[in-house]
Parts: structure tokens; sequence; C-alpha cells
């Protein structure tokens, strides 16, 4: 087991209200869906501009994410929860995060509305740093190049992050998610910047784990939860410690192909986590979720599952995301 790294410094979170000790900071605005690595250069520009200005850096985030608004009945796979999303943020080096509640009236405001009350009126803010691609206000009326001529008129600096790519893949939200529906882990965290993870509280299961010798901490993900169904290396986060372990990933074709669920197998350890929410990080595809003609069978495959999860975190000793507390 490896010790986790010390909590960063303390992260403000500012819902509703008076922004205090982040009003007159420099923003960082967007959804930051998974906090991958593009979303962390527009991080940068702000801290950077923030650092020059002698002033706090923020985000600027909102919740639900705008596609759940508008379409409420169509699954979308959230890469973090907004929990974790925080946690993510608040490792980057930023003071802290305002967090607006996307709702009828957020998404009726028109763009300039929306910088002269809310940017400018209740956050004060002394510059904004967006990606190439951001837009804003009533069906998006407000573009980069408008925030930018309103940053001119009203006396705050704009950075405009360009679009990043990795040898010719965009690095994108929607990236990480495709690659996380095709098994592709490894991709997806070079997209991310560190392996893509999942928390959620340990429930209790039918024990079928536990009588086959390989007892499994569960946990139930969001119902639209995109990653593909099948057998993975992970490494969970337990009381301050890193612990290996190999993970299945779907429906339980052998038995009752019910909800999708998460069930965890951690090596060389042992103790009680049901009810704590813990964090696992899915580190390799190992392969999909098959159906066998016994349990002799299954049990044989769980025997390779967990040799190969071994040697794959052996190659990948300590990868886990860095997160903040909040």
């Amino acid at each position: 087991m490896n010790d986790l790294p010390p909590p960063a410094k303390p992260f403000v979170v500012v819902r509703d209200g008076d922004p205090g000790a982040l009003r007159g900071a420099v923003v960082a605005i967007g959804n930051f869906d998974g906090v991958h690595r593009g979303h962390r250069q527009v991080i940068g520009a702000a801290l950077a501009r923030a650092k020059a200005l002698g002033c706090t850096a923020a985000a600027l985030t909102f919740s639900p994410h705008p596609h759940r608004f508008f379409k409420p009945d169509e699954p979308h796979f959230s890469l973090s929860s907004e929990r974790d999303r925080l946690r993510l943020l608040a490792a980057t080096g930023l003071d802290g995060a305002f967090v607006m509640r996307f709702d009828a009236e957020l998404a009726a405001t028109p763009a300039k509305d929306f910088v002269e009350r809310i940017l400018v009126g209740r956050f004060g803010i002394s510059g904004a740093a967006i990606g190439f691609d951001f837009h804003f206000g009533q069906k998006r009326g407000g573009s980069p190049a408008y925030l930018a001529e309103e940053g001119k008129r009203l006396g705050f600096s704009v950075d405009i992050v360009p679009k990043l790519e990795d040898e010719g893949r965009p690095v994108s939200s929607g990236a990480v998610r495709s690659a996380l529906a095709e098994g592709k882990v490894v991709e997806a965290a070079e997209l991310l910047g560190a392996p893509w993870f999942v928390s959620g509280e340990v429930i209790h299961g039918a024990k079928r784990g536990r009588e086959l010798g390989y007892p499994t901490a569960n946990i139930r993900l969001d119902p639209a939860c995109g990653l593909k169904h099948g057998v993975y290396a992970v490494r969970m986060a337990v009381g301050g410690k890193l612990v290996d372990g190999v993970a299945s990933f779907g429906v339980r074709p052998m038995f009752d192909a019910g909800a999708p669920l998460l069930e965890v197998f951690l090596f060389d350890f042992s103790g009680d986590l049901y009810g704590q929410v813990v964090d696992v990080a899915i580190i390799g595809w190992i392969r999909p979720e098959l159906t066998f003609g016994s349990l002799d069978e299954l049990m044989a495959a769980m025997d390779a599952d967990s040799r190969q999860s071994r040697e794959t975190l052996a190659r990948s000793a300590g990868a886990f995301p860095i997160l903040g507390a909040i």
C-alpha cells in the first residue's frame, strides 16, 4: 500500500450569496467535467493571470451540467460528480470555486447580463480564462470574442486558451467518454492527465464473491455511467492508503443480470468497508464481461484476472488522481 499525498491548501466553495474572499478573482470558466488536460490549460491561464495581478484565482462552474438541464430525459455520462469535480479543481492550485446552479433563469440570461450582472456585479472579477469554444448566455449568444470585447469595455482581462490535441486527438470530455465506452482506459487517462476514477458508498451485495473466495466491495455507479462492461485493474483509496485490486463492472450475466454494479476485490486487504465512501481509479482493461459454462470456469478466469491486474498495476505503481479537500 502507498500513502496518499497530503491535501492541498484550503479551497473555498461559493454557491450563493457573498463571494467573500473570492471577490475580485480571476475566474476560469467552464463545466470542467473530468477536469482533463484541456481544462487544466484554462486553469493554468487563470492562475498565471492571477499571479500577475496579485489576486486570487477561482473556477466558475455550473451544476447540473447544461446537457442534463436541456435534455433531462436523455442519459448523460458525467465523468465526475459535482463533489469529485470540486476535489479535482481543489488540487490544481486554485483558491476556490463558484458553483452556479444551471436552471431556467440562468439559461435565459442574455450574454450581456451574464457579464455585467454576474461576472462584474456579483463576483467583481479581475479577469477570465476560457477555452476557445466556450459560449455562454441565452442561446449560447456569448462567444470568446464577445467576452474579450466586454473585458476591454468593463476593465477585466480575458485569456482565450486554444484547442489542445494529443497526437491528433482532441482533448475533450467527449473524447474521454468515448474512450471509456470502449474500455480504452489508458487512452482516457492520457487525455485526463491521470486515471479516471469513480467515488461511491460501499454497499451490501449478494455475497457471492465471498463464497467464491473473492469478497468484493460493491459500489453502485450513476445509471448513466458509460464505462464499458468488463474487468479492470483498479486502485482504491482506503483510509489514506492506496490498495490495488481487480474489479468487474457490469450486470453479472451468470447470476442476476441486474443493474450495473462495480465489484472490487482488493489484494492483500482485510477490513469492513460497508458504508464508507471510497475512490476507485480505473487503471487498466483486462477483458469484457463474459458468461462461463460453470463456476469452476468463472473462478479460473477470476484467478487469471487477478494475476493480470497485479502485473498491470505493477507497471503503473502509484498511479492515482490528485484530489484536494473541499
